[in-house]
């Protein structure tokens, strides 16, 4: 099997930089890539992959890279184990795909719809480390958080902000990645159940 320069999480944000870039600079190669329901309609079905290498700008590219780049490299040597050592990139790519699955049910004949971004695999990889890591510490500008307790804000936020829907952010993604993570990575190892119960039970600051 070819083997890459670099292990799976750096290659994907490598492309999804470069991708990202070119789209800055390319208002039509961001127009083919992004999710739109009406190209959809007419066959490109390939921008339920090409949508999550395009981002909206800096801020949103930056972000969901960074995520992806912490966490990617902890769920990819989990997922390795399985499809030929393309665990990992079945996961994250299925992840895109499953995030936007109901955004495009409910959007499916709305030409003014359209999505782009890689929030919901990159929440999937997040949501699946936690069930790993529940109390482990990450950093949310610059503020630590233990990770239990940023899904519960997260998911908390992404419900209340969808509700309001006064923004141009797809928040149903980000639910629908979280929950694929959890789902796809507990039905390939269940015994990670009883690991997330018992690591949520102790709480290491109370030691």
């Amino acid at each position: 099997m070819l083997q890459l320069p670099f292990n799976h999480t750096v290659t994907i944000i490598i492309i999804t930089l470069i991708v990202s870039f070119m789209a800055f600079n390319s208002p039509q190669l961001k127009a083919r890539l992004i999710f739109w329901p009406p190209a959809m309609q007419r066959g490109q079905i390939d921008r339920f992959i090409t949508h999550g290498f395009v981002h909206a700008d800096g801020t949103h590219l930056l972000f969901n890279m960074i995520t992806l780049f912490f966490f990617g490299s902890i769920i990819e040597s989990f997922y390795r184990q399985y499809f030929y050592d393309l665990g990992f990139i079945l996961f994250y790519l299925g992840g895109l795909i499953f995030a936007i699955l109901p955004s495009y049910i409910k959007h499916r004949n709305d030409a003014q719809w359209a999505s782009l971004g890689a929030s919901g695999a990159v929440s999937a990889v997040l949501f699946a480390y936690i069930l790993f890591q529940p109390w482990k510490l990450i950093f949310v500008f610059f503020i630590p958080v233990p990770a239990i307790i940023f899904a519960v804000l997260y998911v908390g936020y992404s419900i209340w902000a969808g509700k309001r829907n006064n923004d141009n952010i797809n928040h149903s993604a980000h639910l629908w990645g979280a929950a694929y993570g959890i789902i796809v990575t507990l039905m390939i190892e269940p015994k990670l159940f009883n690991h997330f119960l018992n690591q949520l039970i102790n709480i290491p600051f109370f030691k």
